[in-house]
């Protein structure tokens, strides 16, 4: 059974529309990956979706959501819930049911202070994001109970922390 995985950020346009696309990607079969935000932008960062197209990633299903759709009684179940910005780590959630394991995984806004800030920075935010993702992927998240793969989790985004040289 794939177990879901929620990717959050504030305006759910950049950082964590890359960590749904990579992870559903890398982890398919595996991982079921969505992404949401506290504050939607409405649309995906377009730099982010062309660095996505030049990876060969699928985009299509790709979109700028609330949340709120992750809180709902409809909604999937999730298995895991991962902020990808600082802001997003210091809101209050929503309620998530099923208590899904939660960990934090600070990645610097790629779009910067500009509206849509430039390639280079998407593709170093994508390379941060695909190491930890791999790394995630080493993890044998079936036999470890929900603490131990929250303290790996949390351990993988505090290790790979502060690289300044785009690959981590």
């Amino acid at each position: 059974m794939s177990k879901n995985v929620l990717f959050l950020c504030t305006g759910n346009s950049a950082r964590s529309i890359l960590a749904e696309a990579l992870l559903n990607k890398l982890g398919e079969g595996r991982f079921v990956a969505y992404s949401a935000g506290s504050h939607p932008r409405g649309e995906p960062n377009p730099l982010a979706l062309k660095l996505l197209e030049t990876k060969g990633h699928e985009k299509s299903g790709l979109r700028s959501k609330s949340w709120t759709e992750f809180a709902a009684l409809d909604a999937p179940f999730l298995h895991c819930v991962l902020t990808v910005c600082d802001n997003a780590k210091g809101e209050t959630c929503p309620i998530w049911p099923g208590h899904p394991v939660q960990a934090h995984w600070g990645i610097p806004d790629p779009a910067g202070t500009t509206d849509d800030g430039r390639l280079e920075d998407f593709e170093i935010a994508y390379q941060r994001l695909a190491r930890r993702i791999e790394a995630m992927l080493k993890l044998d998240e079936e036999k470890l109970d929900p603490k131990e793969w929250r303290d790996a989790l949390t351990a993988i985004g505090r290790d790979m922390e502060g690289a300044t040289d785009g690959t981590v």
